[in-house]
């Protein structure tokens, strides 16, 4: 009766330690499917919110796109537009997107440099 019991014993928790295996091997695919790439895109994002600096174009949540005048800790002054009547305060977070105006223009070099050929 006593070798019955310990057979039990020892299957229960083999059962055990496989369910728990089962749980990490989950939790880690789900890690490295979901949250690492939230988390990168999260950092790359405050990345280029710190690196705004006055003139740089920029795309908002909205799909508009405009130059910055000032920038405050959080917010931004934004002008759209080509009739440089149109400065809305915004806050950082809405922007998307950022251009820097010497990567227009290696752009406009570059597609310059396509065309001749």
């Amino acid at each position: 009766m006593g070798l019955l019991l310990t057979s039990e014993a020892a299957a229960s928790s083999v059962n055990t330690l496989f369910i728990i295996a089962i749980y990490v091997v989950l939790f880690g695919f789900l890690y490295f499917i979901m949250i690492r790439p939230q988390r990168k895109e999260q950092k790359q994002k405050a990345q280029t919110l710190a690196s705004l600096a006055v003139g740089d174009t920029v795309r908002t949540t909205g799909g508009f796109v405009g130059v910055i005048l000032d920038i405050t800790d959080d917010m931004v002054i934004v002008e759209f537009g080509s009739n440089k009547n149109c400065r809305i305060p915004m806050y950082k977070e809405a922007i998307v997107e950022v251009e820097k105006p010497e990567d227009a223009i290696a752009t406009n070099s570059e597609s310059t440099d396509s065309k001749k050929k």
